[in-house]
């Protein structure tokens, strides 16, 4: 395959919510990598995109099953050399509970999807970062250390140090590591977290994209 200078966007966890949004937003000046576990939700996504002129590549995969992630990232960089952007936001939300009886299962689950995929995720999408000068955007979340969070709250701010440690290794070197911290929207996985909520004061991810993106693309 060639390569080719066309701007691109790996959006990981890109079929619904803030990562979806991301992927309408840069689709005018990116072609989308899109990752996510949900072929249907997907390809809707691909619809939306194609339907405002853009294009996009689908991933339908797990971001912890390591040999996916590699295959893909060689065929990233035989097609494009490189990416511009990387934007993470795929997560794995447990159900909340009292810290002294967590299930093991979700547990596993939370440090695979959050921590370790992300740790391996850093080693394998950097190389394409540093190709193309490019950027990394996580999402912060403080729910580290507050009641019930224990699952989600714990990986998810050792995930935060992970990349906080990376940005500040990278910040003269390069790649640019930035981390958002959005503004409180009604996705899927607040709904999960509060049932029930009032939803109307909240953001919608495609006004938070928006906002978010003036931060990314420097």
């Amino acid at each position: 395959m060639t390569q080719t200078a066309e701007k691109t966007a790996l959006i990981t966890g890109a079929s619904r919510g803030l990562g979806a949004a991301f992927a309408e937003a840069l689709a005018p000046s990116h072609h989308i990598i899109a990752v996510a576990r949900t072929t249907g939700a997907l390809e809707e996504l691909d619809d939306r995109i194609r339907a405002k002129g853009g294009a996009a590549t689908l991933a339908p995969m797990d971001i912890g099953v390591e040999a996916a992630m590699e295959q893909l990232v060689s065929s990233i960089a035989g097609r494009w050399g490189g990416i511009d952007l990387w934007i993470h936001a795929a997560v794995h939300a447990a159900p909340l509970g009292p810290t002294a009886h967590l299930d093991e299962k979700d547990w596993q689950k939370s440090l695979d999807t959050n921590l370790t995929a992300t740790r391996r995720l850093i080693s394998l999408v950097e190389p394409l970062l540093l190709a193309r000068s490019g950027t990394a955007a996580f999402f912060d979340d403080t729910r580290g250390g507050q009641k019930f969070f224990g699952h989600y709250g714990t990986t998810k701010a050792a995930q935060m140090a992970l990349v906080r440690g990376w940005q500040a290794e990278t910040a003269k070197t390069g790649p640019r590591v930035v981390v958002l911290e959005p503004q409180p929207m009604p996705t899927a996985t607040r709904a999960r977290f509060f049932p029930g909520e009032d939803r109307a004061p909240l953001t919608s991810p495609a006004d938070e994209a928006a906002r978010l993106l003036t931060e990314v693309i420097a």
